[in-house]
């Protein structure tokens, strides 16, 4: 993953105004444990309009999915259950060409309560670059909890060293 590609990214979605939270392996580094990341995942803002302008900002990057869809179908919520039901999916992968080293996870479905997710997000100013919004810590535990993948366990105990008690969901 590039830096230049995540700040162009974070970038376009903040001039479209589509707000949109980091999650994944990103937002375990910005809670502070350092690991390895290949992708940027993103909880966009569910609103139609809002993932309409998502879709043109991050195609002006040359982000495409790599199913063989259209990229405007993301935005039809019909579709986007019906990859999940009968695909058994979760996100939505894009690739650009001009940024080869960061592809994008959109998730199909907000797995979250987006409008309190973003109250409680952690936003950071990369020096210099734009404003990156991730999902809260207690956020970010409960969705690698959800996933139960081993890797997301692991993401858990270590974000546990780190943070004590944050284990336990406040709300």
């Amino acid at each position: 993953m590039e830096r230049r590609s995540v700040e162009s990214i974070a970038q376009t979605l903040n001039q479209a105004g589509v707000r949109f939270l980091v999650a994944g392996g990103m937002a375990v580094v910005a809670h502070g444990l350092v690991r390895f990341t290949a992708n940027l995942d993103l909880i966009l803002d569910p609103e139609s309009a809002a993932l309409q302008r998502a879709i043109q900002a991050l195609s002006a990057l040359g982000y495409g999915p790599r199913a063989p869809v259209p990229f405007a179908a993301f935005a039809d919520a019909e579709k986007r259950q019906r990859w999940a039901t009968e695909k058994d999916l979760t996100v939505f992968s894009l690739f650009s060409r001009a940024h080869k080293d960061t592809e994008v996870d959109l998730f199909l479905e907000c797995p979250l309560d987006f409008e309190a997710a973003y109250s409680r997000a952690l936003r950071t100013e990369l020096p210099g670059g734009p404003t990156l919004t991730f999902v809260s810590l207690a956020d970010l535990i409960e969705l690698k909890r959800r996933a139960g993948r081993p890797h997301d366990l692991d993401d858990i105990a270590g974000l546990g060293s780190i943070h004590p008690g944050s284990g336990r969901r406040n709300g």
